[in-house]
């Protein structure tokens, strides 16, 4: 991706689809009555804003281009940030919110990794990069968290 406009687009995608999960797990573990992981991805939904509101005002001037579904180009056909087909509902436990959050934010984390990577644009590998080290925050959270509960 060599657009620095299309880059943004996709940016805005992701983090809101991140914002919109973070906040269905919360509700979920809200139900379940865990208020510690309900408390961490209301708090996960939070970043996830700002990673948002950030992506927004480095558009700032530019054109950022509204993009129907179909627009995008995301490596499985939807945002790496969606849930994956089972998604979030009221009787998933506390393993399985964390299991699913941190399989949405590693596809988060190698969407931005393949941009750098590849983009010939110097504006836009600086800051896929910048998103690759927040995701890689996130997913590290998320694998400790992960590893201190049992199976």
């Amino acid at each position: 991706m060599n657009n620095i406009e299309k880059f943004l687009a996709h940016a805005i995608e992701l983090e809101r689809d991140a914002a919109r999960r973070f906040e269905e797990l919360a509700a979920a573990m809200g139900t379940d009555g865990n208020a510690e992981l309900k408390e961490f991805f209301g708090r996960m939904a939070h970043y996830s804003r700002k990673h948002l509101a950030q992506a927004v005002e480095r558009g700032g001037y530019r054109e950022v281009p509204t993009m129907k579904p179909e627009d995008f180009e995301w490596p499985d056909g939807t945002s790496p940030e969606t849930a994956a087909w089972a998604g979030v509902d009221a009787f998933m436990d506390a393993r399985g919110a964390l299991e699913l959050a941190l399989e949405s934010e590693r596809r988060g984390h190698a969407w931005y990794a393949a941009v750098a990577a590849t983009t010939q644009n110097p504006e836009v590998r600086v800051l896929a990069a910048e998103f690759v080290e927040e995701e890689a925050e996130h997913v590290e959270l998320l694998e400790k968290l992960l590893a201190a509960r049992p199976a």
